[in-house]
C-alpha cells in the first residue's frame, strides 16, 4: 500500500478536490485507511504539493523521438513534411532496436513530465515485413514501456501499407501483446492494443475496413487522424469529398473511434461527430507551431464530444511534455472560439484522454480508480502569489515537472528522477543506434 501524505490539495476529478492523504492499495485508489485495510503503508511526502491524476497522452508517435528538429521539418506544409520524415526513417532503418531505443526515450520523457499512460500511434512499418516480424517491433515498444513502469496503448497504425499486410500485422500484434485479453487490454491494465490508419489522405477504404474487422474480432478501440491540411486537400482531390464524410461512409465514426487533430472542421461535421459518439484528441503542440491549424476545442466540447489531449510525435512537436501542451491549448483557445478554463484543459489531459481510450478507470482519483498520480511541488517562487493552485499548474511555471509520479500504486519517478532507469543510459542507447544509421 502507498500513502501520499499531507498534500496541500488533491484533484480528485474536475469537480472534486480534497486535502491531506491519498491511499492506494493493490494498484487502485482506496477509500480505507491503513488500519482498516490491514497493510503496512509506504509513504510519499506531498507537503507543499498539489496531487493530480496521472496525465494521459492520447496521441503520440514514439518512434519520432529519434527524429527531432530534422532540417526541412519545422514549420513546413505537411505535404513537404511527410516525405522528409519518410526519408529519414528509411535511412535509419526501422527495426526492433530502433523502436526500443526511441520508445524508451519517449516514454521516459513522458513519465518525467507526468504522463502515466501514452498512446503510441505507430505508423512506420518496413514494406513487406512479415506479420510476425511486425509484432516484434510492437513487442520492442511494449517492453520498453514496461521496463520504465508506464502504461502503454500500442496503436497498430498504417500509412500507405498494403491493406492485407496491415490487417495481418494487426492480428499478430494482438496475439503477441495481449492474447485473449478483453477489449485488447491486458489483465493488469498496463498494456492495450488499438488499430488506426493515418487518415484518408494515406490509406484506402480497404485498409480502414480490414483494420475495423480486426478491431471487431477483439473489441479494440479504433483511432485515426482527420482534417489536417493534407487530409482535407487530398480527400478533395482524390475523392471530391471531405474527410469526415468519407470516414462516416467507411464506418469509421462511432463510440469506439477517436479522431486526432480535427483542425479544420465545419459546424455540420462537428454535429455528425457528436451524433455518432466519436471522441476527439487535440494536439496543439504539433498543429500550431507547424502552421497546420487549431482545433476548435470549445465548439467540440460544447457539442458534447469528449476531447483528450496529445503531444503527437517528435517530428512535429519536439517535446513529449503534455502539461506544456495543455498550457498551450488553454492559451490559443481564444483564437478559434471562447476561452477554456485551466481545470477543463487539465481534464482533457486526464479524463478526456482516458475516455477516448475507453479506460474509465484512468484520469481521476475516485475510490476504485487506477492508482496513477502526479505530485507537483507548488512551494517555490514560481507559484508564489497563485490564488488557484490548480489553475496555477498551467498558468504558472512553464515547463513544470512533477516531483513524484506513481503508476498502479508504484513510484516510477521519485524526486524528479526515474526509479527504474538512468536517463544517461537511455540517451546513450538512442545516440549509438542513430550513429550507426547516419
Amino acid at each position: 500500500m502507498l500513502t501520499v501524505r499531507d498534500a496541500d490539495l488533491i484533484l480528485i476529478d474536475s469537480r472534486t478536490t480534497a486535502e491531506g492523504d491519498l491511499r492506494i492499495s493493490d494498484g487502485v485508489v482506496s477509500a480505507g485507511t491503513p488500519a482498516t485495510i490491514g497493510q503496512e503503508s509506504e509513504e510519499l511526502d506531498a507537503s507543499g504539493c498539489v496531487v493530480t491524476p496521472g496525465l494521459v497522452n492520447a496521441h503520440h508517435h514514439l518512434l519520432q523521438s529519434a527524429f527531432r528538429t530534422l532540417p526541412g521539418t519545422r514549420g513546413v506544409p505537411m505535404a513537404d513534411w511527410l516525405p522528409t520524415m519518410a526519408a529519414a526513417y528509411a535511412r535509419a532503418g526501422v527495426d526492433p532496436e530502433l523502436c526500443a531505443a526511441a520508445a524508451s526515450v519517449g516514454v521516459a520523457e513522458g513519465l518525467l513530465c507526468g504522463v502515466t499512460t501514452v498512446a503510441d500511434h505507430q505508423l512506420t512499418w518496413p514494406a513487406g515485413l512479415a506479420a510476425e516480424a511486425s509484432a516484434e517491433l510492437a513487442r520492442a515498444v511494449a517492453d520498453s514501456a514496461a521496463r520504465l513502469g508506464s502504461r502503454l496503448v500500442f496503436v497498430r497504425g498504417s500509412a500507405r501499407d498494403d491493406p492485407q499486410e496491415a490487417a495481418a500485422s494487426a492480428e499478430a500484434v494482438v496475439q503477441t501483446l495481449v492474447p485473449g485479453a478483453s477489449g485488447g487490454v491486458s489483465a493488469d491494465g498496463m498494456l492495450q492494443v488499438a488499430v488506426g490508419p493515418a487518415g484518408v489522405h494515406s490509406d484506402a477504404r480497404e485498409t480502414f475496413e480490414l483494420l475495423a474487422e480486426v478491431a471487431g474480432r477483439h473489441g479494440l478501440r479504433r483511432r485515426t487522424q482527420a482534417n489536417e491540411q493534407v487530409d482535407v486537400s487530398i480527400a478533395a482531390e482524390k475523392y471530391g469529398r471531405r474527410p469526415i464524410e468519407l470516414l462516416d461512409e467507411w464506418g469509421w465514426l462511432g463510440p469506439d473511434v477517436t479522431l486526432a487533430h480535427l483542425c479544420g472542421v465545419t459546424a455540420d461535421e462537428i454535429a455528425r461527430i457528436a451524433e455518432t459518439g466519436t471522441t476527439a484528441t487535440h494536439a496543439p503542440g504539433c498543429d500550431l507551431p507547424m502552421g497546420w491549424g487549431i482545433a476548435p476545442v470549445a465548439a467540440l466540447r460544447a457539442a458534447g464530444i469528449p476531447v483528450g489531449l496529445g503531444t503527437s510525435g517528435g517530428g512535429s512537436n519536439d517535446a513529449g511534455h503534455l502539461l506544456a501542451d495543455a498550457r498551450l491549448a488553454m492559451q490559443v483557445a481564444p483564437l478559434v472560439g471562447p476561452p477554456l478554463a485551466a481545470i477543463d484543459v487539465l481534464g482533457m489531459a486526464t479524463a478526456g484522454s482516458a475516455a477516448g481510450l475507453g479506460r474509465g478507470e484512468l484520469g481521476h482519483l475516485r475510490p476504485g480508480a487506477a492508482g496513477d498520480l502526479c505530485v507537483w511541488d507548488v512551494s517555490g517562487v514560481a507559484d508564489a502569489g497563485v490564488a488557484d493552485p490548480v489553475a496555477g499548474l498551467l498558468w504558472a511555471s512553464p515547463g513544470r515537472r512533477p516531483r513524484h509520479v506513481v503508476v498502479a500504486g508504484r513510484v516510477v519517478v521519485r524526486d524528479y528522477r526515474l526509479v527504474d532507469a538512468a536517463e544517461a543510459d537511455l540517451v546513450s542507447a538512442l545516440r549509438e543506434r542513430m550513429a550507426r544509421a547516419s
